[in-house]
């Protein structure tokens, strides 16, 4: 039946072609913006997983930089414990070469002080954005220092920073101690404190040099008033302060290798994390192409269709002429 008030044909053609409009705008939208699920009327799940983690890898990027900023601190420090070893093994050794009968010792604690000047300005130097693990300036230097090692999300939804902790303070007094210089108290300090003439039991208090704020000890030099016991005494001392410092640098070499572990962790993560994203809300390019390539031959064909339904009542018309 034709009709001159509604046009059955023309109508069902109009909606093909308004539903084939829309799919190539859906399509055509995938294809630009590379997404398949770029908002939540997409796939609400989806879009809402792919947003949190993206939230979290941005997180984990930061952790990343912190991780880069720790891995600095801790090889500064560790620089610096390597570069006192080297110069107290230089120390040791005058002490030694002053043991001997004859030699001008006075000349030689010429030398000595020179390489007490180099500790203290490695341990002044060991510094990176304000941190100093070498040098105790402030009781507050003693809190344990505390690097980003990563972010999680719980199960509930939580979000957790962990941190990796650098016990930095030791006992105060015994040999047991990280700090190369404490200019508070002394005994903070491997190259200040008396703790290992203690525990040696030597007839004096031994230290390197003594702290500027601390309790006043006796420092080592050598004068033709210095006994060979005192001097063997010293170097006793020394190796032991040595010892402390290789062990320090020990701790601090591994911490350093466990951050450049974790920072290595993180980067995998993050690759991780963004390559499961994008299993879920990037669009096949190769598919939604073909399928953009379909949908416009079919969009052609659809005008056409309505073009030919819109004509069919041309001969009624020509009849109302």
């Amino acid at each position: 039946m034709v009709s001159i008030n509604t046009n059955s044909a023309a109508i069902g053609a109009l909606d093909v072609l308004r539903a084939t409009v829309d799919g190539r705008n859906q399509t055509q939208s995938r294809v630009i913006t590379g997404y398949r699920v770029s908002q939540a009327s997409d796939d609400a799940a989806y879009w809402s997983i792919a947003t949190t983690m993206r939230s979290d890898n941005k997180a984990l990027s930061a952790v990343e930089d912190a991780l880069g900023m720790a891995g600095a601190v801790v090889d500064t420090a560790s620089n610096g414990v390597e570069s006192a070893v080297d110069v107290m093994q230089e120390i040791k050794q005058r002490m030694v070469l002053a043991r001997e009968p004859g030699v001008d010792r006075d000349k030689i604690n010429t030398e000595l002080v020179e390489l007490k000047e180099q500790l203290k300005t490695i341990t002044h130097a060991s510094t990176f954005s304000g941190q100093n693990w070498l040098w105790r300036t402030d009781v507050a230097d003693d809190e344990p220092k505390q690097l980003v090692g990563s972010f999680r999300r719980d199960s509930d939804g939580g979000v957790t920073v962990t941190n990796v902790e650098y016990e930095v303070a030791g006992t105060a007094g015994t040999s047991e101690v990280n700090f190369l210089i404490d200019d508070v108290s002394g005994d903070s300090g491997i190259l200040t404190g008396s703790g290992f003439a203690s525990e040696l039991g030597t007839t004096k208090n031994w230290v390197m040099f003594n702290s500027e704020d601390g309790p006043t000890y006796d420092e080592m030099v050598l004068n033709d008033t210095v006994t060979d016991t005192e001097i063997e005494e010293m170097i006793s001392v020394v190796d032991a302060m040595a010892q402390r410092t290789i062990d320090v640098g020990t701790t601090l070499g591994a911490l350093s290798m466990r951050v450049e572990l974790q920072n290595g962790f993180v980067m995998d993560l993050q690759d991780s994390i963004h390559y499961g994203v994008g299993k879920m809300v990037d669009a096949d390019m190769d598919l939604e192409s073909t399928r953009l390539r379909a949908i416009e031959t079919k969009e052609q064909l659809g005008v056409q269709a309505l073009a030919i339904a819109n004509a069919s009542t041309e001969p009624l018309i020509s009849l109302l002429r």
